[in-house]
């Protein structure tokens, strides 16, 4: 899937991305492939990931740049 970054919490290690069909993804910063630097992760930056089902509902993995 792909989406845009919507939100970033850089102190508690997490954020949103909204999907290109409208639905929105948590995701946590060790669910980032390591060519993704999570300091420099930024509002607006497109991304593609996969979508795992967690205790808390589906959240993103694998988020890469697009």
């Amino acid at each position: 899937m792909t989406g845009t970054v919507k939100k970033v919490v850089q102190e508690r290690g997490f954020g949103f991305i909204t999907a290109e069909d409208g639905a929105e993804y948590f995701f946590h910063r060790s669910g980032l492939d390591p060519s993704l630097n999570f300091e420099s992760l930024a509002v607006g930056e497109h991304v593609s990931f996969a979508v795992e089902t967690s205790d808390k509902g589906p959240r993103a993995r694998q988020v890469r740049a697009a």
